[in-house]
């Protein structure tokens, strides 16, 4: 789920024309303007305001492609920090200090930002525009179809959407001439997701979806006008634009593609990378500690799934255990309904299960739902998405049931300990239903390092929840553990130590027993986000020292339920400040 942080677009005009309040206290002084904002936050991300639950811009889609727009976005990240100054922080009371600072910080790494030209690689094999749109369009996304109104405010939106393809092939070629450019291998990964979307016919495409299935508060009338209408928009203006684009990547970019991945190869490569690498761990570690501390990790994890093999029986090797467990059928699925089911019903059962470490919880659920075909050869194995703000739209686990080897049996429990409840699900839904918290601290998704380190955290709780009961399940949680240790060795072996694709790939096949094409997708992932993948199992160690920290100073006094509540409803912070958190609390649970 890669966002830009909600309030990196904000202008402050209206902030700075709020009346003056004789009577309120800094603190309300704060919250008005963060509410003013915010509330310009979602005019101007108006696709964040719908992913929301908020239809008050269904219909708006900005043009991000333009130098236009780069420029404004600057000039409001300059005047936010301009205003933020003007608050005295410390009259602040203690939990807007801490947006204070947060805030400061965010909008300072934004505009440290601004001098990579992100903006010349709109597309990979992992998302942009055009996959996005897409998504939005099948009527199973975050965009709603439910009234007349909803369906015009989709063809409005998805208007707005054609300029953009002609400014991202512009901005791609701004990109060749200044060497930025996507590496060749994931070149080819995005041709055939652009090949599925280009297609001749209105009814071949994906966008077709919402017109095959009105909801009945749509009537016939208006049903015959806006098939008519998304016909017309698809044949004469989307599907066209769809074609340029592919006709562009396939016979122009791709040839000049570049043939290194190193994130350092680019011009500024090694500033660019240290700066992603900061924004993602949130801590000053440098990218060759953190190779080092990933080099011990998966030692250490080697080592528990040795003595997994040496539990079940097998006599092999650990090599021959990992082929075992690659091969033997009995591990996998054949049909991604059972997959499917089979997460469901861990749904019921891990629900049912989190009281026992948890005196919080969100009140909305989520649904498990397949990943769509069009981008399920390079999606993720699964993902999390949000629910609306109000709960009337649940979150949702995305599996991703492309290569159902890609899925073992084995590391169900894990997955959905991670990406559901009490991972993901937990820590996004509760921060977005804490109405105490800023907007931008409910909702924002900028701190990689908490957002997955609590993920991987709460993989670790499984026993105590009274999970991996079953030692295969417990090696799944070693498998995805290694996965996130691994990710710390390639991701500053590949942008930073000059590790090729095919080196990558093959240290990532050596030590797991993860499928090839799941490791090939991996790679290729860190290759066009470099540093994100880093934040995962930092945030886990950090968050389990807590912990650990907490037990011993707190002794008999430690509640495992009060640990969890203060890191759940800290919203998303850095790790540094929720080590000042939990390190507040500890204290008063002294006393």
């Amino acid at each position: 789920m890669q966002r830009r942080h909600a309030l990196s677009l904000l202008a402050t005009s209206l902030a700075l024309s709020l009346p003056a309040q004789a009577t309120a206290t800094e603190s309300q002084r704060f919250h008005q303007w963060l509410d003013a904002q915010w509330e310009l936050t979602l005019q101007q991300q108006p696709v964040l305001a719908t992913s929301l639950g908020d239809p008050r811009y269904n219909d708006q889609l900005p043009d991000t492609t333009t130098a236009a727009y780069r420029a404004q976005a600057r000039r409001e990240l300059q005047q936010q920090l301009k205003a933020l100054a003007g608050f005295d922080k410390t009259k602040l009371a203690p939990k807007d200090r801490v947006s204070y600072s947060m805030l400061k910080l965010d909008l300072q790494q934004s505009l440290a930002g601004e001098r990579f030209p992100e903006w010349m690689q709109p597309i990979s094999q992992i998302g942009g525009l055009p996959s996005f749109l897409a998504q939005l369009g099948t009527g199973q996304s975050i965009q709603p179809f439910k009234t007349v109104k909803d369906y015009d405010d989709w063809l409005s939106r998805l208007s707005k959407a054609v300029p953009q393809f002609d400014g991202t092939i512009a901005n791609m070629r701004a990109g060749v001439k200044a060497g930025v450019t996507q590496p060749r291998a994931v070149v080819d990964k995005v041709l055939p997701q652009l090949q599925a979307l280009a297609v001749s016919e209105p009814e071949q495409s994906l966008f077709w979806g919402p017109v095959k299935d009105f909801p009945e508060a749509v009537p016939a009338a208006e049903r015959e006008r806006i098939t008519a209408a998304l016909r017309q928009l698809l044949a004469t203006q989307v599907l066209p634009a769809y074609g340029r684009l592919l006709s562009y990547v396939r016979d122009e970019y791709a040839p000049q593609a570049r043939k290194s991945t190193a994130w350092s190869a680019l011009p500024d490569g090694k500033a660019w990378y240290a700066h992603r690498v900061r924004q993602s761990t949130t801590v000053a570690l440098s990218p060759d500690e953190i190779h080092a501390i990933g080099l011990k990790e998966v030692a250490r994890i080697l080592g528990e799934m040795d003595a997994v093999r040496r539990q079940v029986g097998f006599t092999g090797d650990l090599k021959a255990f990992f082929k075992h467990l690659n091969e033997d059928p009995k591990y996998y699925f054949t049909k991604p309904e059972d997959l499917l089911n089979g997460y469901r019903d861990l749904q019921k059962k891990i629900n049912a299960l989190t009281p026992k470490l948890f005196d919080i919880q969100p009140r909305a659920d989520y649904e498990v739902r397949e990943v769509e075909a069009f981008r399920a050869e390079s999606a993720a194995g699964a993902s999390y998405q949000e629910p609306s703000a109000d709960g009337a739209r649940p979150g949702v686990f995305y599996v991703n049931t492309f290569n159902l080897k890609a899925q073992p049996i084995f590391g169900m429990e894990t997955l959905s300990l991670h990406e559901a409840s009490p991972g993901h699900h937990f820590q996004i839904a509760i921060a977005q239903e804490d109405k105490e918290l800023p907007a931008f601290r409910r909702f924002g998704s900028h701190y990689t390092a908490y957002v997955e380190g609590w993920a991987l955290y709460a993989e670790s709780l499984g026993k105590e929840l009274g999970l991996f009961t079953d030692p295969y399940q417990w090696y799944g949680r070693l498998s995805d553990e290694q996965l996130r240790a691994m990710r710390l060795v390639v991701d500053t072996g590949l942008h930073h130590k000059g590790w090729s694709r095919e080196q990558a790939i093959q240290y990532m096949l050596d030590n797991s027993s993860m499928a090839e094409s799941d490791v090939v997708s991996e790679v290729e992932r860190y290759i066009v986000w470099p540093g994100q993948a880093l934040g995962y199992k930092i945030g886990q160690l950090e968050i389990t020292k807590l912990r650990a920290d907490a037990e011993k100073a707190l002794g008999a006094k430690f509640d495992i339920k009060g640990f969890h509540r203060v890191v759940l409803t800290a919203g998303q912070v850095p790790l540094p400040v929720l080590r000042e958190l939990v390190m507040d609390w500890v204290k008063s649970a002294r006393r």
